[in-house]
């Protein structure tokens, strides 16, 4: 049933946009935060003009990110040194049809940040020395590894023929709320054929919505709340052992 709903959302395309070199879109286009989110899958399909190896990359959104290394100061674990990264993704996962090095050569990864380890990730500061620019810049990656997101594994891009095309999006629980952007590159004999970008929003409704809107538009309303809502649990649960 998918495959049949893919090969009519892909005729139903106008002629013009089937000449291109690669075509593609996404089952949806907005993610919805609920406060029971526990995370989702996205399909996106498309189509080639031809036999053509396939690159997908999901990034953003960007923010500040600030890296610290702690250092045993008087028998005390402190935050020593610090490296801030401008422009870094909230997320970033990536798939493709074959193994990335297979396909396109390292100049030209590292020229489309294609692969986490060729993220255009430069500190603001000037004055760190080469093993501290790489010892921070890994932190990083492993950083945002370790929460699930940052992908560490490639994903797989499904071929339907010579032309035809699909993969699935796995965005974790926590993904960042913002504007995503869904890179699709046509690669033909080591060289990038054709590529497209198509948007992606994920969004917080309902509860946690407002829920996000209050911590961050009045946190100290907020911190109340939460301060009052666990001494309300604490001497609900103080009244349930007492009586048992």
């Amino acid at each position: 049933m998918k495959g049949l709903l893919l090969i009519l959302a892909l005729l139903a395309l106008p002629s013009a946009a089937r000449a291109q070199a690669v075509i593609a879109d996404l089952t949806q286009h907005l993610i919805a935060i609920t406060t029971g989110f526990t995370g989702t899958d996205v399909t996106l399909f498309g189509a080639t003009d031809g036999e053509s190896d396939l690159i997908v990359i999901v990034r953003g959104p960007e923010n500040k990110v600030t890296v610290r290394r702690k250092e045993r100061i008087l028998g005390l674990w402190l935050n020593a040194h610090s490296a801030t990264y401008e422009g870094v993704p909230g997320f970033y996962a990536i798939a493709a049809t074959k193994p990335i090095g297979d396909i396109l050569r390292g100049e030209m990864l590292v020229r489309q940040q294609i692969g986490v380890e060729n993220l255009a990730l430069v500190p603001t500061r000037d004055d760190l020395s080469d093993g501290d620019q790489l010892a921070f810049r890994e932190a990083l990656i492993r950083g945002k590894q370790q929460t699930g997101l940052f992908s560490s594994q490639i994903g797989t891009v499904t071929t339907l023929g010579n032309r035809l095309f699909r993969t699935a999006l796995v965005l974790p629980s926590n993904v960042p709320v913002g504007y995503y952007q869904v890179h699709v590159y046509a690669v033909r004999g080591g060289q990038i054929v054709g590529a497209q970008t198509t948007p992606l929003e994920v969004q917080q409704i309902g509860a946690a919505a407002e829920l996000s809107d209050l911590a961050h538009v009045h946190g100290l309303i907020y911190g109340l709340l939460a301060i009052g809502a666990s001494i309300l649990v604490g001497w609900l649960g103080s009244l349930v052992f007492r009586r048992a």
